[in-house]
């Protein structure tokens, strides 16, 4: 069965018997009403949580409800590849919320990898630093990416959630930590967890390496109050043996991926659950 779900169940049961309710508090979010008003959107909370996946024993992808995979990996192109914050250079809408009347989303995610920055070697983007120490230096302990700019957060729409990924090789062996801030359980943790357990696969496809272990420190993963049917239907579901990734052999080149070149094989799973709302 999917190690995967069992993280994943193993953290919902952990947040709803140890976490705190936060409806004393005044909260940020808010649920758009039919009528268009807003109310506070509550949720219990657990902080500091670290999840760990082995990725060279199998693909984290939850098989209770499933991942829309070709999504996740649209949006991880989005971010590391065309290192966009423009919504109209992504395929979902899971971004239009934040953006403005031109699509962009400010100096948030993938405008941030993209600036450039001196080293002694030259000029490198984030996402270029990567690729030139997996391939130049890949032991170092220095290959860390950051989106989390505070001189650009008043310029930004949302903050970075997850906004800080640290890569670490031990031979040939690539590893990687992902850190968020916030994480919305039911909404996105299984997106999360697919879309940076695949961002891996493709750092070490073009590097050379082989994957090892993957991550996912979240210094608050939380459950809304409006979400609590569907965690309770996810907790009774039960779990399929996880599926494995396919990447396109003939890519050498990072900036080369597109969404056909990353696909699941063999992906049972549960059926979709429908109508869970997204606090704005």
């Amino acid at each position: 069965m999917s190690y995967t779900d069992v993280v994943f169940k193993n953290m919902c049961r952990d947040i709803l018997e140890n976490g705190w309710w936060d409806t004393e508090v005044d909260v940020r979010p808010r649920w758009v009403n039919p009528d268009g008003t807003k109310t506070p959107a509550h949720t219990i909370r657990k902080n500091f949580i670290v999840n760990e996946y082995d990725l060279s024993k199998e693909f984290p992808a939850l098989t209770i409800r499933p991942v829309p995979f070709e999504k996740c990996i649209d949006e991880i192109l989005w971010i590391w590849v065309k290192k966009s914050n423009n919504v109209k250079d992504l395929n979902s809408r899971i971004w239009d919320s934040w953006a403005d009347e031109n699509g962009s989303i400010g100096s948030a995610y993938g405008y941030q990898l993209g600036i450039k920055h001196k080293y002694p070697e030259g000029e490198f983007d984030q996402v270029d630093r990567v690729l030139y120490d997996l391939k130049n230096n890949p032991h170092s302990r220095r290959i860390v990416t950051n989106l989390y700019n505070h001189n650009d957060l008043h310029k930004m729409k949302l903050y970075p959630c997850a906004y800080q990924v640290i890569f670490n090789v031990v031979g040939d062996v690539l590893s990687a930590a992902l850190i968020q801030r916030s994480n919305d359980v039911i909404v996105a943790n299984g997106w999360n967890v697919a879309q940076y357990a695949a961002l891996v696969h493709m750092f070490a496809h073009v590097s050379g390496l082989k994957v090892g272990r993957f991550i996912h420190f979240i210094a608050d993963a939380h459950i809304y109050d409006r979400h609590m049917p569907f965690v309770e239907e996810l907790l009774k579901r039960p779990e399929y043996p996880a599926p494995k990734l396919w990447i396109n052999p003939e890519i050498k080149n990072f900036y080369d991926f597109t969404v056909n070149d990353i696909k699941l094989i063999d992906y049972k799973t549960n059926p979709q659950i429908k109508g869970i709302p997204v606090a704005v």
